[in-house]
């Protein structure tokens, strides 16, 4: 079977090659040409545990192929795939320009019955808008060439995303008519012998799922981090809290967990892009309005720990940062609680040393030479006056603490993750604060 992704980002690239992997010939598209080049020469432009190496392999085995013109392989496929950005706009709705443009240049060059599925988060309704430039097209080109438009969202987890796309929880597909649910049938198909639902809905449904589930994990979250914050002030213990209503089996532990706020692409993105489109309808998010209100107040927690501890001077101590990605086993640094941190750091006249597994070039590009990057966990608190754990890679879950506070000026751990324990650190010698306790 031949198909097309057209888009060569975090969910075009890891799509396509895992299709690739289970023997579908796939041909990725992408207009940025120094991109595709990096990709013809084995070069992956993201992070992603294992990408790299099941690129090379389906490359070299002649499935996984990339080009910068859709019309160079439309031909020969029988679904295209649209996996191109859908960044926020100013007021936070969802800017589908790529997405049109995907649909304009397949209705201006389809010769046969073909179906254009959007892979990307969109908003619900967008599938019309896509079978409108189609059919827009075709009537300018005076054809008649039959096509469905489908909407299959994806669920993929930054650095778990190859696990997650070939042993998925379910795969959710919106369909018009039968034709293109056989072949989204038969595209899968390879799948099924791990036992996994593909859940057919209409196309509507399919575009709200992904909205509502991802706002369901960020209202989880930001919950569990309003209840670690009520904990402070009443003195209870929130791990004690969690466990206690995580053995609900209504409830279960999953995104249970507090900490200093989500980012990523996709949770504040998307619901960003739900209040909106709830908005445009003229009705009010009001759960997800707080959602968004108590994950930005989350960002600054570790801060207003950090400031209160020093009575508000914070000018001219020297501060550590591990970890600037929104979360382990990536680089991605989109709505991360350290850009956050790190600008309040400087604002308030800190000298900010960071170190991170693999987000220091990300980091880099975003904020310049305005932090000291260090080569390592144990630079990063050498001479600091306080140390802020932001993100939970395994390499600071067990640090060697004896040569921590060595290094240190003064031993103050914020844990931003609460991956520590507290009596440990007491033990050791260092004033320590986390989430909720």
């Amino acid at each position: 079977m031949n198909i097309a992704i057209v888009g060569t980002g975090y969910v075009g690239l890891v799509s396509g090659t895992c299709f690739a992997e289970m023997g579908v010939n796939v041909t990725c598209v992408d207009v940025n040409e120094e991109k595709i080049r990096s990709l013809q020469n084995g070069n992956v432009p993201i992070y992603e545990p294992g990408l790299d190496q099941m690129v090379s392999r389906n490359v070299k085995e002649g499935r996984l192929h990339f080009t910068t013109d859709l019309r160079e392989c439309l031909d020969n496929v029988s679904v295209v795939f649209s996996a191109v950005g859908t960044p926020p706009d100013e007021d936070g709705s969802a800017d589908l320009q790529y997405v049109l443009a995907v649909a304009r240049t397949f209705g201006q060059n389809i010769r046969k019955y073909t179906v254009l599925v959007t892979k990307s988060t969109v908003p619900v309704g967008t599938a019309k808008k896509v079978k409108a430039a189609i059919q827009e097209e075709l009537d300018r080109r005076g054809e008649q060439i039959p096509f469905d438009v489908a909407s299959n969202p994806e669920f993929l987890k930054e650095g778990a995303a190859i696990k997650d796309f070939m042993s998925p929880d379910r795969v959710v597909v919106g369909v018009e008519s039968e034709q293109a649910k056989e072949l989204m049938s038969k595209l899968y198909r390879p799948f099924l012998l791990n036992n996994f639902r593909v859940i057919f809905t209409d196309i509507p449904s399919a575009e709200m799922i992904k909205y509502a589930a991802n706002s369901m994990l960020a209202t989880r979250i930001s919950f569990m981090n309003d209840i670690a914050n009520l904990c402070e002030i009443v003195g209870a213990d929130v791990n004690m809290v969690r466990k206690g209503i995580g053995s609900d089996s209504r409830i279960g532990t999953k995104f249970l967990y507090p900490g200093c706020g989500y980012g990523g692409s996709c949770f504040p993105k998307d619901v960003k892009a739900l209040i909106k489109t709830a908005e445009k309808e003229g009705y009010e998010m009001k759960v997800l309005k707080a959602v968004e209100e108590v994950n930005e107040f989350q960002k600054s927690v570790v801060f207003n720990k950090l400031s209160k501890h020093f009575n508000g001077d914070l000018k001219g101590k020297t501060v550590a940062v591990w970890g600037l990605a929104f979360k382990p086993e990536t680089d991605d640094m989109r709505e991360s609680t350290a850009l956050v941190i790190i600008k309040l750091l400087k604002d308030a006249g800190c000298n900010v040393k960071v170190f991170d597994p693999v987000a220091m070039d990300e980091c880099r590009r975003r904020i310049g030479d305005s932090v000291y990057y260090c080569n390592d966990m144990y630079e990063a608190v050498l001479n600091a006056d306080a140390l802020l754990m932001l993100t939970e890679w395994k390499q600071f879950r067990m640090p060697t603490w004896s040569v921590v506070l060595k290094a240190m000026n003064q031993p103050v751990v914020i844990d931003g993750r609460n991956i520590y324990d507290s009596g440990e650190l007491a033990e050791n010698g260092f004033t320590y604060y986390c989430i909720g306790k």
